[in-house]
């Protein structure tokens, strides 16, 4: 069995297509938005996520600051994910961006998978869009941290949210006790933006709740010290 899927993303932003060219098509800009920390060598898209790298990608398209493209290889029984970005200038800099992700996945129980990945891509796309809106051509420091595993979701969430001071349903808009503000939720992730960070709580798809920031400047924070108290 298995499944073909493609999500489409686009947004207005008051950036200019070079500081979006920038964020999608640089391994620091994408670092800034994406899951874990992308590095782009020649063609060669790696992106690591904790201890581990993503399936590599290989760049198909590279059109300057258009069109930017790429994709995995795919496995024996068909897997593959793919990546493109269209980018548009408009007037007084504003631009707009389109994004699609693609792909296949195998099997019988691709269920989950998808429905982690589709909440996911909405967050990280959000990401990019509050990165390019609040920290354009800045470079963080990305943060990847895992709690143990979760066996009570709704509990674990309504935990982190007391923690964060925050209600039990967050929307976009909403304050946490630490001066941040929500600026993203789905039933699978919540994102915050802090003056200097990009804070984003994920429900892991093998039972961990993933703690995975954008830092633009420097903390002490222990942040799987944090999730193992939350």
């Amino acid at each position: 069995m298995g499944k073909d899927f493609q999500m489409r993303h686009d947004a207005t932003v008051d950036a200019t297509p070079e500081q979006v060219w920038d964020a999608i098509a640089t391994g620091p800009g994408i670092s800034s938005w994406l899951v874990g920390r992308t590095e782009i060598d020649g063609a060669t898209v790696r992106t690591s996520f904790g201890d581990d790298w993503i399936a590599a990608g290989t760049v198909t398209d590279h059109d300057e600051p258009h069109r930017f493209a790429y994709r995995t290889g795919t496995t024996p029984d068909g897997r593959f994910l793919a990546y493109e970005y269209l980018v548009e200038g408009r007037a007084h800099t504003a631009t707009v961006l389109r994004a699609v992700t693609s792909g296949f996945l195998p099997g019988d129980d691709w269920a989950d998978e998808y429905e982690a990945m589709h909440y996911g891509t909405d967050l990280f796309f959000a990401t990019l869009v509050e990165y390019l809106r609040h920290f354009p051509g800045r470079i963080p420091t990305p943060v990847t941290a895992f709690g143990p595993p979760v066996r009570d979701w709704p509990a674990a969430w309504a935990t982190l949210h007391a923690k964060l001071g925050l209600g039990p349903a967050p929307r976009p808009g909403d304050r946490t006790a630490g001066g941040g503000e929500v600026y993203f939720t789905n039933p699978h992730t919540l994102g915050i933006r802090h003056p200097d960070a990009l804070h984003r709580y994920i429900r892991g798809l093998h039972g961990a709740m993933v703690l995975d920031h954008a830092l633009f400047a420097p903390t002490t924070t222990d942040w799987t010290s944090f999730l193992t108290r939350a």
